[in-house]
């Protein structure tokens, strides 16, 4: 997940290093009075997304396969600390005494 946001933040980078030198050989228009920063990372923005949504693609499914595995292990151990809880409870209402019976 980590090379993932690293690779998409050097796209992000390299766009805005490009958009900002075309900005400035007037290529494209600069921004109004002191908003020109804004305009370049808006532009590098609306740039970069759709170049890391083609080139990341394989990076993204193993950064997505890594989350959902990560989600699966919580889920289970959050099962499995419900069902410790279900059972301590169930032997705390038990009457003294009495054997537990498994159903």
């Amino acid at each position: 997940m980590l090379r993932y946001t690293l690779m998409r933040l050097g796209i992000f980078a390299g766009c805005f290093l490009v958009v900002w030198g075309l900005v400035y050989a007037g290529a494209f228009p600069r921004g109004f009075g002191d908003s020109n920063l804004l305009w370049v990372l808006l532009l590098s923005l609306v740039l970069s997304a759709p170049i890391s949504f083609v080139v990341l693609r394989k990076e993204r499914d193993r950064a997505s396969v890594q989350v959902s595995q990560r989600v699966d292990r919580m889920k289970a151990n959050i099962e499995a600390s419900r069902s410790q809880e279900d059972e301590v409870v169930d032997e705390a209402a038990q009457p003294r005494g009495e054997a537990r019976t498994s159903s």
